[in-house]
């Protein structure tokens, strides 16, 4: 019988392995000890907008409805004061052929794939990539083999998770469900070793491509509708990707000057790799047990240095509570007839709130939306909860308490976005990127521009920075 490789035998090979899997020799783009060259490793992919506009039409993919929710402005109006409340817009994602915006990040990942000859693909995820990967491998006749995060120790599984192991199933792709902890890293990189597949990370220059062409349509079709750009885009934040990619799809087209809001659900308090919490958070992707650790440190990612830099291209970070999107999902569905899943949802709550300090001429959009099903819905992920003991009620959504007590709103003027300080993010990172360097390197000035760029600072903020962190230690 063949010995199975060790954990720490796996672990060692996974420079090479990666190397392998997705076909990029990240060694290339290092310019200093910590500066790395991202604009490079994008642009040797070959994709530019035009490009991956096409690649994705091919398989039904992008150039999704842009829906203005009148009902929902006016909704925001009646809590605002004289002349408050922005028009809302909505990027309906789940006009997508797998439901939500990450067909455009699987798509140009499996379209490369089968350029370059390789016999399958294969991603690490619990959520809306699965589905979409396994998606866009059926329509190019590739393998494909997602692995899960699924279920707690006692067998217990988030139903959206369940949900999407049904849909990736329905593609027919492979899924390999685990239990919490680090055994996905171990068991990915076996999959990617021993099948030869393509590695569909979600943190791959592919992934984050394929979302510029999200923000680039958002650009022009408000444009086209109303004779000019979005005042504030609100983008649902986890690992990264859906802030970078849609804000450097903005600028492409133009839309300088529009304010880019990331958005978050505020889980603090819960551990995403505690076997406990697992299934306490209700939500399973836009928070910030993803949120705050790839802003702070990117390269937490299953490739060797993540493509997806969301603190160069936020303006401002906002949290809002699990009830907050719970009572956002309803009031999408009763006033504009749309039924959605919580990703999405994330900034629509924001939205309701920042909206309602904007003048009545200004516009907001929320930059995609998600199928929603029988695991995605507010009802299973609540029963859930009240399952696991959280105590659900109506009242000021300030008393959540994630992992203990969902409160949802009871009126729409009580919900707010609270503000992440950059400043904080900021100087987490900093001290995340000296903690990754042996002791003793020094800094050039290569890499001082490159983490002024990382930071959206500048170099006299970085050396300021990094000097109170070294007396500090």
């Amino acid at each position: 019988m063949r010995k199975e490789p060790s954990y720490q035998e796996i672990m060692a090979e996974r420079a090479e392995v990666m190397k392998a899997s997705v076909g990029i020799d990240y060694a290339r783009y290092a310019t200093g000890a910590l500066a790395f060259d991202y604009e490079r490793l994008l642009a040797d992919t070959g994709y530019d907008i035009e490009t991956a506009s096409e690649v994705q039409a091919r398989t039904a993919v992008g150039a999704t409805p842009l829906v203005e929710l009148t009902n929902l402005t006016e909704l925001v109006r009646a809590t605002a004061g004289p002349g408050k409340g922005a028009r809302i817009f909505v990027k309906d994602e789940a006009a997508n052929p797998s439901g939500s915006f990450k067909d455009r990040r699987a798509s140009l990942s499996v379209h490369e794939a089968r350029r370059r000859g390789y016999p399958g693909v294969a991603a690490a995820t619990s959520g809306n990539y699965g589905a979409a990967v396994a998606s866009q491998a059926a329509k190019a006749r590739l393998a494909c083999v997602i692995v899960q995060e699924a279920f707690d120790s006692a067998g217990l599984a988030q139903p959206e998770i369940a949900e999407k192991t049904r849909a990736c199933e329905g593609y027919g792709a492979e899924v390999i469900r685990l239990s919490v902890g680090p055994e996905i890293f171990y068991v990915f990189l076996r999959v990617l070793k021993e099948t030869g597949f393509f590695n569909a990370s979600l943190y791959t220059p592919y992934s984050v491509l394929g979302i510029e062409t999200l923000g680039f349509e958002l650009a022009e079709q408000v444009r086209a509708r109303t004779g000019r750009y979005p005042d504030v885009v609100i983008a649902t934040h986890a690992g990264g990707g859906n802030v970078t990619g849609t804000a450097r799809g903005l600028r492409k087209a133009g839309a300088l000057e529009t304010e880019m809001v990331a958005a978050s659900v505020d889980l603090s308090g819960l551990s995403m790799a505690s076997d406990r919490d697992f299934n306490r958070k209700s939500f399973t992707t836009g928070h910030t047990g993803f949120a705050v650790p790839f802003t702070t440190w990117p390269d937490r990612a299953d490739v060797p240095r993540n493509a997806a830099r969301p603190l160069r291209y936020m303006d401002r970070f906002v949290t809002v509570t699990q009830g907050e999107v719970f009572y956002a999902t309803q009031v999408l569905a009763e006033l504009e007839g749309l039924q959605r899943g919580p990703a999405g949802n994330t900034s629509l709550a924001a939205a309701f709130d920042i909206a309602r300090n904007l003048d009545e001429d200004q516009i907001v959009v929320v930059q995609e939306t998600e199928y929603t099903g029988a695991g995605k819905h507010p009802l299973a992920q609540l029963n859930l909860a009240r399952r696991l003991g959280i105590e659900v009620r109506r009242g000021d959504p300030r008393e959540n308490k994630p992992g203990s007590r969902i409160v949802i709103p009871e009126h729409p003027s009580q919900i707010r976005a609270v503000e992440v300080d950059l400043d904080r993010i900021r100087r987490a990172y900093l001290k995340n990127a000296l903690g990754s360097l042996p002791e003793g390197t020094r800094l050039s000035a290569a890499d001082l521009e490159f983490l002024a760029a990382e930071t959206r600072s500048n170099q006299a903020y970085v050396e300021r920075i990094l000097d109170e962190l070294a007396k500090t230690g």
